[in-house]
């Protein structure tokens, strides 16, 4: 059994992995590009959204810190987070395959669509993907706040779908609305360097990209554990 997941968390992540760093190569890189053209540029370009009295957005960086060159650095950097982060989601879900096995590999796209909505469409309704000198809460809250939306979305979730009993469906939903109801921590001052147009189309690129990457990483993945109990059960 442990076998089974190991290879088939591997090949899964291996494969999803590279098909999300080619999508965001093409799509999602070069508006980050474009945005630290921005970021890098004089100060006067700052877009506030909305105003305090006396407050100012902070855009500091350090100058010390270590950042991949454009070209094979970032690509190869990138590659290897995604690589990283897919086999440790494609881990999840061969694990929870292993509780609840898909019965045909099309079973993996609707896994996919959960994990997807778990880890990033939640997430993002309150704390959307920031392009490079978009003005940020504090960091640790919003982790905080990420892990907790992700947790109930999973939970309300898991309710919604396999209970039985309607009550425990309601709670499901509810479980699904708290992290919205108590809200993610914001900034001060909404700032940003970069064009407001820039912005909608990073959020549009994101979304899609990480939508590709989850069915990818679901319909694999169910694939491959399908294929492996098979061989298992004919041998």
């Amino acid at each position: 059994m442990i076998k089974r997941i190991a290879q088939t968390a591997g090949f899964t992540g291996l494969l999803a992995a590279l098909l999300l760093t080619l999508l965001q190569s093409f799509w999602v890189s070069p508006l980050i590009l474009q945005a630290e053209t921005y970021e890098n540029s004089a100060p006067a370009a700052v877009e506030v959204h909305e105003h305090t009295a006396g407050a100012v957005a902070a855009h500091s960086h350090d100058a010390e810190a270590w950042e991949p060159e454009d070209g094979w650095q970032r690509v190869l950097s990138t590659t290897g987070g995604n690589l990283v982060v897919a086999v440790g989601f494609a881990l999840m879900l061969a694990g929870l395959y292993t509780l609840r096995a898909p019965t045909k590999t099309s079973q993996g796209l609707l896994w996919g669509l959960a994990g997807y909505a778990t880890f990033v469409l939640a997430p993002t309704l309150g704390l959307p993907p920031e392009l490079p000198g978009t003005a940020a809460a504090d960091l640790a809250q919003r982790q905080i706040w990420w892990i907790g939306t992700a947790a109930s979305t999973a939970a309300g979730i898991a309710l919604i779908v396999f209970s039985r009993h309607w009550l425990m469906k309601v709670l499901g939903v509810a479980i699904l609305a708290v992290p919205h109801v108590i809200g993610a921590p914001q900034p001060e001052v909404h700032s940003m360097l970069a064009p407001q147009a820039l912005e909608s189309q990073f959020k549009i690129a994101s979304q899609l990209t990480n939508v590709a990457f989850w069915l990818a990483l679901g319909l694999v993945s169910a694939w491959l554990f399908r294929r492996k109990s098979d061989s298992q059960y004919h041998a």
